[in-house]
């Protein structure tokens, strides 16, 4: 059998293949004839409409070909104007609409008749029209129907319908007589639950007529039409940033930024000439940034920007410029003893902006002097040394930078006479007739000395001129000739160069006889007591045996005398003249004697004694733990009008009147070592300082004592005496009691902080049994005493036992008397022996001030009758009270009442019986509340001082004695309908004080909500405390609102706190929702950096009211705790209260169980109220009352000292919130004098920001010894809490710190960082942190120096790039404004390679004394920094220094904030904007001048809007 060949089998294939294809091919083509029939996809609905109304019948079929449908009315095509055939887009059917409806001649059968070339098929429907009056009861009605409404595109549209019917109707949407499809469009078109048409992301397409149908099975009844219209906001393109010109180096970089804006938003290119340089498929919206590399040629670039609505062009001059050249060679064309004047050429073609100069001595190592800013070709160098080389050369400098220095020229400046006498003139005797005279060249001889003249007289009254005289040239000596012997002879050298003579030198003396000594030389003198002087001098030279030195005479005498003393004395150089008067001036001679007789007397001099010792015995009486007792001794003599001066611990000192004989040393730090120096300072002779060191006490009693128990009524109390901790060798302990004085007032005074503030001279004595000594310097101070004396301190300890101690007695303490006492240690450690304190206890007060009296038997029957009586007494007020507020006129009444007098705070206040905590304090008030008054605000700050003592002792005593009021039913939150409603088990609604919802028929517990009604200042029921709202109960919860008619909501809690629900969003995020029977709509939010505002829309089911309710959710409660401050929350209860309106219902407030902020919130606003009215406060009072009427509130004594801290500084700056149409005025009335004082109220104002003081546990990593170089001001740190931390460097102490704090702004917490100008060790530190908190904008307000000091360090490069540690930053761009430098620099993570742009805004008209005069400018400047960063920031912070951080970088942000405030909210208020900065980081706006400039800045950025101008 044969094979068939491969090439045959190849060709067989494609005959196999070829069949199925065909087979395939039939088969479609067979489908493809196949044509079907019409078939409904939707048919007509029967109708019900109402006369006068509408009806629409809806039909559309599917075919092929498509069908076409027609609208028969028994049987025969429609045609009528009332009836309009409405196709659908898509050609799938129409809408036959019938308008207005017609009764009976409208009510037929109306037929739909969809044909097609294959077939025909129809449906019918029946339309029924009724006339109102034959309406069914349950025909549907529009409660609400659409508005015409426009919005822009993109945003959100609802069209609102509600309806009503019985059974509830169905809701369906029509848009220009279509229905409307919610089905298709991904869900943007959706028909929400309460029927509401919600269109998000609105297109052009979605304008058009729109109407709501409502359909029940009684009828359809249509809503009015109404209109959407959909706006495109259209805007030709404009440039918001124009491209700028640059200067760049050859072959640099730079990046050109072109901004454009518009609606639609256009594309932009750059272009130079004629090419693109942005690829077309590529092109940017908005936004385009060209990057130039290695430019070597100037050239123009265009920005082009382009929408639909236009075409616009900029262009950017890039302008390559080179360094300049090195000038000429300078040349001299002029010298004097002390300048040199050059002249050079330029060498640039292109314009210097100037020149340098630099010189330098030729023989010096040193670096070149520069003189900057020289403008011409010729100078003139002054201030050189005569006859001295130099080295010169120039340097040209242009915009770009400083070019290379010329070649150098060398030049000598000319001669001058000498300006110094010759050095070390001396003579000796040769023969008796012939004398040697010795010298040196003189110290500066300004030129080359030519010689020398000697001059010589017997004479020394004579005028130089006419003396013998001798010239000398080239040596050193002279030898005179021709002498009368024995005859004294003065001699004078003077040298002389070719332009003159220098000054002659002192004379000498010279005995013309041989062998006699020559004059000794450094004759001087100094004092070294009031009563003696002491001499010195250099001996004169001896030649040879025979003339040796065998003594000195010495002549003196006082300078007013005329007689001198002599005095012979051994050879020696120094002598001690004694037994002088002090406070006198004498004169001294002195010769040196040899056996061949006396040399020449040296020339007069004088010295002075000092006045007499003003003080002797210096000592230190006592050294204590932060002071040093000084004592000394005044002579007789003494002049008691010279103060003296004591100098301590590196240049402390402290001034003392001159009859004092002791001084208390405070503020030193324990157990350290001091000098003290006692010096008058009317001496100026010097040396005259008494001197005396100690060491301080070691800090061993470091707890008070502290109060066991009550004062008895024998006067005695037991006290815990504090625990030592030393092993240091204790000699005793003492007891020292320190009675306190009485002020008018009545209250007592403590005048010290502590122990060693006081004079404790008297209680020295008592224990050192000495009647020497001072009296005690002030009188006037308390007689403290000591009450017992120990070995061994004891654990406890009997204060007014009346007994001795080791010879003290511990005296009974007196009634009445309020009394403080410490522990006083005695130490022997060095030569000193040293007193240890312990703090003051806190004040004892003697039995009672007011004490009850003893009840004998007779008095018995009064303490039984009493109560009885009280009890009467009190119903009879109670029916007062009943009969007063039924009267008509009580309103009348009761503001009658309020003009009355203030009562006494110990009164029982019957002056506001509407007050319900004043009616509770009458009626039934708990023991705690007798016990805790209400407070006068004058004295809020030492109550809580009091309390506050000791650790909080008494706050938390107080807040424990607070009556928990839980002695009430909670029935309705224990029934088991209701307990899922409750967020937490143990927190419910007591039931007398519960909001009672409207029940809902069938429903139980439909009238139960976790919310009580909590009393206000002199208003019942003013607020509702209410859980934070579960999902369950969040239509209860706005039926609550929508019942009780509140216009605001508080809430005091974030959804989420520590990874818990707190509460759940009961709010729409966006647009409506629809809560059980209320819709709530969202209209607007505005987020503030500590709250956020919300203000939603409320309607009904079944009623047509609109409501609008407000919601400010405070955001800045810590999730631990409470507010560092209390100041942002004072400013949001301010915003709340400004936004209730007088007649609403109860403010609702809550936050998660809906007691502790809760509760602090209700407690502050209510006592806010009161002290508009009155003089007191009752917080303890209030805190009853609320609990009476809701469990827990205030839950916490953190949230107790909170609502007191609150209190104090909301008295304390009183309210400082101006509208701003009032500025003006506000301002005119702070500049005025203050009745009273002399000062303005801006001062005042001022002076009220600096009253808290910082403590320094506030400031722990900014005081660690391996951070405190980086604080340029030691005084200027940041708070532990605000500041900004760096990522720790693993091994590198103290690398999370720089000095620089988080600032929040108006809108955002942490939008600034206000830090200190960088210092050269914390550049670094500088660039990490703006990498690391993403900071791209730097404000910086200060110059590199001011006033001749250094302010800031250059932080970043000026040229080329640098790197600081991990960061590379490359200077971008360089743009000089009127007011402000702009810089762009890129900096690169070298870890990573990431990149970003950091720009640096460098305000350069703040003067470099005071404030600008105007305002405006730095407005301006403001305002372009925020714009910057709206445009191209990131979401970091705006960083702001200028020396400390603190002054300029304060007013910068505080003016960010009031102007922005100002244009939301229309109301301006600087104190409490600089209170708040200054809670954040010490002394923002430092000075007043600053302070008053940002109301000055507030005015002008005022008058910039006309609405506002005064």
């Amino acid at each position: 059998m044969l094979v068939p060949s491969c090439p045959t089998m190849h060709r067989a294939r494609p005959t196999l293949l070829l069949l199925p294809l065909l087979l395939a091919l039939g088969l479609l083509l067979h489908l493809a004839d196949a044509q079907t029939p019409p078939k409904f996809l939707r048919t007509p609905n029967d109708q019900t409409g109402v006369q006068g109304g509408v009806a629409s019948f809806i039909c559309q079929a599917s075919g092929d070909p498509r069908p076409k449908i027609v609208w028969n009315k028994k049987g025969k095509k429609v045609s009528n104007q009332r009836f309009e055939v409405i196709e659908f887009d898509d050609g799938s059917g129409s809408v036959l609409r019938i308008q207005p409806l017609r009764t009976p001649r409208d009510e037929a059968i109306y037929e739909c008749v969809a044909s097609n070339s294959v077939g025909e098929t129809s449906a019918t429907t029946r339309l029924t029209v009724l006339r109102e009056d034959q309406l069914p009861p349950g025909f549907p009605t529009i409660d609400m129907g659409p508005q015409l409404k426009v919005v822009e595109r993109t945003r959100t549209a609802t069209m609102l319908c509600a309806a009503s019917g019985n059974p509830d109707p169905d809701i369906s949407w029509f848009k220009d007589f279509l229905p409307v499809n919610t089905t298709t469009n991904n869900g943007r078109i959706k028909q929400l639950r309460s029927g509401a048409l919600q269109i998000e992301q609105s297109e052009e397409s979605d304008q058009g007529k729109y109407e709501c149908v409502a359909t029940n099975n009684d009828g359809t009844r249509y809503s009015a039409p109404a209109n959407l219209y959909v706006r495109v906001r259209r805007v030709p393109p404009r440039f918001s940033i124009p491209p700028v010109d640059n200067e760049i180096m050859p072959g640099g970089s730079v990046n050109i930024t072109c901004v454009a804006v518009g609606s639609p938003m256009p594309y932009v290119k750059w272009m130079l000439g004629a090419e693109d340089l942005t690829p077309e498929d590529d092109m940017p919206i908005g936004r385009n940034v060209l990057e130039l590399t290695d430019v070597r040629q100037s050239a123009n670039y265009t920005c082009v920007a382009m929408s639909t609505l236009g075409v616009i062009e900029a262009v950017a001059q890039i302008t390559v410029k080179a360094l300049p050249k090195a000038p000429g060679v300078p040349v001299v064309t002029e010298r004097t003893a002390t300048s040199i004047t050059l002249t050079w050429d330029s060498g640039n073609p292109e314009p210097v902006s100037f020149y340098i100069i630099q010189h330098k001595s030729k023989y010096s190592e040193d670096t070149y002097k520069e003189i900057d800013g020289v403008a011409t070709t010729r100078y003139s160098v002054g201030g050189l040394s005569p006859y001295s080389d130099y080295e010169f050369r120039v340097v040209a400098v242009n915009n770009i930078g400083r070019g290379p220095p010329s070649d150098s020229i060398e030049a000598k400046t000319a001669e001058q006479a000498p300006s110094t006498a010759p050095r070390q003139v001396r003579g000796h005797m040769l023969s008796t007739t012939t004398a040697v005279i010795h010298w040196e060249e003189p110290e500066a001889p300004n030129g080359q000395i030519m010689g020398y003249r000697v001059y010589y007289t017997l004479d020394s009254t004579q005028h130089v001129n006419l003396w013998e005289k001798q010239i000398v040239r080239e040596a050193n000596f002279a030898t005179i000739q021709g002498l009368i012997p024995n005859k004294t002879y003065y001699i004078r050298v003077l040298a002389y160069t070719s332009v003159g003579d220098g000054p002659l030198s002192n004379d000498i003396q010279i005995i013309a006889k041989t062998g006699v000594p020559a004059q000794p030389t450094d004759f001087r003198g100094e004092a070294k007591s009031e009563t003696s002087i002491l001499l010195s001098w250099i001996a004169p030279a001896q030649t040879g045996q025979e003339n040796q030195i065998t003594g000195y005479e010495l002549m003196y005498r006082k300078r007013d005398d005329k007689d001198e003393k002599r005095i012979s004395f051994e050879p020696t150089t120094t002598y001690l003249l004694k037994d002088l008067k002090p406070f006198t001036t004498y004169t001294f001679r002195l010769a040196a004697r040899s056996k061949h007789g006396v040399g020449a007397y040296t020339n007069e001099i004088s010295a002075e004694t000092p006045q007499t010792l003003f003080a002797k015995n210096f000592h230190v009486r006592a050294a204590m733990k932060t002071s040093v007792l000084l004592t000394w001794e005044i002579p007789e003599t003494y002049n008691p009008a010279q103060p003296f001066t004591i100098l301590y611990d590196n240049g402390q000192s402290v001034e003392v009147d001159g009859k004092l004989t002791q001084k208390l040393i405070t503020g030193l730090q324990p157990e350290t070592q001091y000098s003290f120096l006692l010096t008058n300072r009317g001496n100026s002779a010097g040396g005259l300082q008494h001197r005396v060191s100690t060491m301080t006490a070691p800090d061993i009693l470091r707890t008070k004592p502290f109060l066991i128990g009550k004062t008895n009524s024998d006067g005695m109390v037991t006290v815990e005496l504090p625990s030592v901790q030393t092993s240091e060798k204790i000699r005793g302990y003492y007891i020292v009691v320190v009675p306190l004085k009485k002020q008018r007032t009545g209250k007592f005074f403590k005048p010290w902080d502590n122990p060693d503030e006081m004079n404790l001279e008297e209680l020295l004595k008592e224990i050192n049994q000495t009647s020497r000594g001072l009296r005690l310097r002030r009188q006037a101070e308390p007689k403290a005493y000591i009450a017992a004396y120990f070995k061994d301190l004891p654990s406890e300890f009997t204060l007014g036992d009346a007994k001795t101690y080791r010879g003290f007695e511990n005296k009974q303490l007196q009634n009445g008397q309020e009394y403080i006492f410490f522990v006083l240690a005695v130490l022997e450690m060095s030569e000193n022996i040293m007193y240890a304190t312990s703090p003051y206890s806190d004040p004892v007060v003697s039995a009672d001030t007011d004490p009850q009296p003893i009840i004998d038997e007779e008095e018995g029957l009064i303490w039984v009758v009493g109560p009885v009586l009280a009890v009467v007494f009190i119903i009879c007020i109670v029916i007062a009270i009943l009969l007063y507020k039924s009267k008509p006129d009580r309103k009348r009444a009761e503001s009658e009442a309020r003009k009355g007098s203030l009562p006494n705070s110990k009164e029982m206040p019957l002056h506001h019986p509407t007050d319900p905590v004043e009616l509770r304090r009458l009626n039934f008030q708990t023991p705690g509340m007798a016990n805790h008054p209400q407070i006068p605000i004058m004295e809020l700050a030492d109550h809580q001082e009091r309390l506050k003592a000791n650790d909080n002792l008494k706050f938390s005593q107080e807040y424990e004695s607070i009556d928990p009021g839980q002695q009430f039913t909670w029935e309705h939150s224990n029934l088991e309908v209701n307990k899922p409603k409750n967020r937490y088990a143990n927190v419910i609604a007591y039931d007398h004080s519960r909001v009672l919802l409207a029940a809902i028929d069938g429903i139980p517990g439909s009238d139960y909500i976790n919310a009580n009604y909590i009393d206000g200042y002199r208003k019942q029921n003013a607020y509702i405390a209410t859980q934070g709202a579960l999902p369950e109960t969040f239509g209860e919860f706005w039926r609550m609102i929508w019942e009780q008619r509140s216009a605001i909501i508080v809430m005091m809690t974030k959804l989420e706190e520590r990874s818990r629900v707190k509460c759940d969003q009961y709010w729409p995020t966006r647009a409506t929702e629809t809560y059980g029977l209320i819709q709530v709509s969202l209209l607007d939010t505005v987020e503030l950096a500590t709250y956020c505002v919300r203000t939603f829309a409320l309607f009904k089911n079944g009623s047509s009211e609109k409501r609008e309710v407000r919601q400010f959710q405070f955001t800045a409660w810590p999730d631990h705790g409470v507010p560092e401050h209390p100041t942002p929350f004072l400013a949001f209860l301010r915003r709340v209260k400004a936004c209730n309106p007088p007649d609403a219902g109860p403010m609702v407030v809550h936050c998660s169980a809906g007691v502790g902020r809760t509760g602090c919130f209700i407690v502050i606003d209510a006592m806010m109220e009161r002290i508009k009215h009155e003089k007191t406060v009752d917080i303890y009072g209030h805190v009853t009352v609320m609990r009476a009427q809701r469990n827990y509130m205030v839950q916490t004594e953190d949230q107790y000292v909170f609502i007191h801290d609150a209190l104090q500084e909301a008295v304390n700056c009183g309210t400082t919130e101006v509208p701003a149409r009032n500025l003006y005025a506000y301002i005119q009335k702070l500049t005025q004098i203050e009745g009273g004082e002399n000062v303005t109220g801006m001062e005042l104002e001022f002076k009220r920001l600096a009253n808290t003081k910082a403590h320094t546990s506030r400031f722990i990593s900014a005081n660690l010894p391996c951070n405190k170089f980086k604080n340029r001001l030691v005084n200027i740190m940041p708070y532990e809490s605000t500041r900004v931390c760096l990522q720790p460097i693993r091994g590198v102490e103290g690398s999370d710190y720089i000095n620089a704090s988080f600032i929040d702004g108006y809108r955002q917490q942490k939008a600034y960082i206000a830090t200190q100008g960088p210092l050269a060790e914390t550049t670094e530190d500088f660039w990490r942190m703006l990498w690391e908190h993403n900071s791209t904008i730097v404000v910086m307000l200060t110059k590199l120096r001011e006033m001749g000091r250094e302010k800031c360090h250059q932080y970043w490069p000026a040229e080329r790039s640098a790197r600081y540690q991990y960061f590379v930053v490359d200077p971008m761009a360089e743009y000089n404004m009127p007011q402000y430098i702009l810089r762009e620099f890129k900096v690169t993570d070298a870890r990573d390679g990431q990149s970003r742009t950091v720009r640096q805004f460098q305000f350069t008209d703040w003067p470099e004394q005071g404030v600008p005069k105007s305002g405006e400018g730095f407005i301006d400047f403001i305002g372009q920094v925020h714009k910057t960063k709206e445009q191209f920031g990131q979401d970091g912070p705006i960083s702001v220094h200028c020396s400390a951080g603190v002054g300029r970088t304060g007013v910068f942000i505080t003016l960010s904030i009031v102007l922005e405030r100002m244009r939301y909210e229309g109301v301006v208020d600087i104190f409490q904007t600089v209170k708040m900065l200054r809670t954040q980081r010490p002394a923002m706006v430092q000075t007043e001048d600053q302070y008053q400039f940002c109301y000055r800045a507030g005015l002008e950025y005022l008058g910039s809007f006309d609405h506002y101008a005064t």
